[in-house]
């Protein structure tokens, strides 16, 4: 029986080889600047997490490390996540996209059913039982740029248009008006901000004409103003707006949260006062300190050069995806990309901006850094997308 050769190398070992080498490519083009400045914020968050929990025997069951197994197995789950992410790659996942957007929307729906959970006063979760909860509002960030980016990039990419017509445009708003008014329904208006902006970032990526801009800014701000007029808000969304608009208005109320959080983060001057040892923090005075309002643990504890350290990494993860999105050579790689860098540059300015009070309180988690299963899952989903569409790019990129 004869042996076929390659090279000198029967096929059997070629093939080996050639599996080998693959693998020791993709390795080779992963964005390591990006992926360390992740796991960095990641066990930044697992500390803060733990520090904001240990004393809370009202919600930790007695065991000071309850919260902090849990954050690090959603961590782990979300790593292997964005690690099966980058071994199917994002032009495979695209087309599976109507099937996850699909999913995606059933998910949100029964939120709206008895299925749905309501927690600190938004119906946003699906009960699984356990103990465990599901958001899927999440994941909706996640196959709206999907479903846009693979609408908008079809004609361009296959190279019979430069740039999105009318009518693909009205397709990929129509795609992301659905489960936008879903999560408006339940409502869940911080979840809605950030899909807003994603598919704005979207847009502009993508190429498609201004006056689409133009004309979403403008319906935004007419339908921020039908939703306050027809009381489509709850009382406790009405409250944080006036809170944020006059902080004295309502102390011990609706400002509570944002008034503790200053204090927390201001009186961490220069240093913090170290790991585990904010007054504010082993005291109790903020309310969710271990999911919106994680970043007054740093501030108090590790000042202002471990609260700075954390916008730090924040930037060098935005700088290395707008990298990836400027180097990669097909427009649904681009869009992707941009609606990954509006999402994450968009939820991590509110979320440390309503804990120094410039922002309102929305309810949004600190991308990497928060307690919260889904928001880590899909963040680390997104990372696996940025990382595809580098390791995917042309090498003369």
């Amino acid at each position: 029986m004869s042996t076929h050769s390659y090279n000198g190398r029967p096929w059997q070992e070629r093939s080996a080889w050639s599996r080998l080498t693959a693998r020791d490519s993709v390795l080779r083009r992963l964005d390591w600047t990006l992926l360390l400045a992740c796991v960095a914020l990641s066990v930044i968050g697992s500390l803060l997490v733990w520090s904001a929990t240990r004393n809370r025997t009202e919600l930790n069951e007695g065991d000071p490390q309850h919260f902090l197994w849990r954050h690090l197995i959603s961590l782990a789950i979300g790593v292997a996540l964005s690690v099966g992410t980058v071994w199917l790659g994002h032009r495979r996942l695209r087309g599976a996209v109507p099937v996850l957007y699909g999913l995606s929307v059933l998910l949100t729906l029964l939120v709206l059913t008895p299925l749905g959970a309501t927690i600190n006063g938004q119906r946003a979760w699906l009960d699984l039982g356990a103990g465990l909860s599901l958001q899927p509002a999440e994941f909706a960030k996640i196959t709206i740029i999907l479903g846009m980016a693979m609408l908008l990039a079809a004609q361009v990419d296959a190279g019979d248009r430069l740039h999105p017509d009318h009518r693909t445009v009205v397709q990929s708003l129509a795609l992301a008006a659905v489960p936008i008014g879903i999560v408006m329904l339940m409502p869940d208006m911080g979840s809605v901000m950030v899909l807003v902006v994603i598919v704005l970032g979207v847009l502009l990526a993508s190429g498609a004409s201004n006056r689409w801009i133009i004309g979403l800014l403008a319906t935004g701000g007419i339908g921020a103003v039908l939703v306050w007029q027809l009381g489509v808000l709850d009382e406790y969304q009405i409250n944080r707006f006036a809170a944020f608009a006059n902080p004295a208005l309502d102390p011990s109320g609706a400002g509570y949260n944002t008034n503790q959080a200053r204090i927390a983060i201001g009186s961490g001057g220069l240093h913090g006062k170290g790991l585990f040892e904010g007054s504010q923090t082993t005291g109790r005075f903020v309310p969710e300190q271990q999911t919106d309002f994680v970043f007054t643990v740093a501030g108090e504890e590790l000042g202002f050069l471990g609260a700075g350290l954390i916008i730090l990494l924040v930037g060098v993860v935005l700088w290395r995806a707008c990298r990836i999105a400027l180097e990669t050579t097909e427009l649904y790689g681009t869009i992707v990309a941009a609606g990954i860098i509006a999402w994450f540059a968009f939820q991590s300015f509110e979320n440390i901006g309503m804990t120094m009070g410039i922002m309102p309180v929305a309810g949004l988690p600190l991308p990497f850094v928060s307690y919260g299963g889904t928001s880590m899952f899909a963040v680390w989903i997104a990372i696996g997308l940025l990382q595809s569409i580098r390791v995917q790019r042309p090498v003369s990129a």
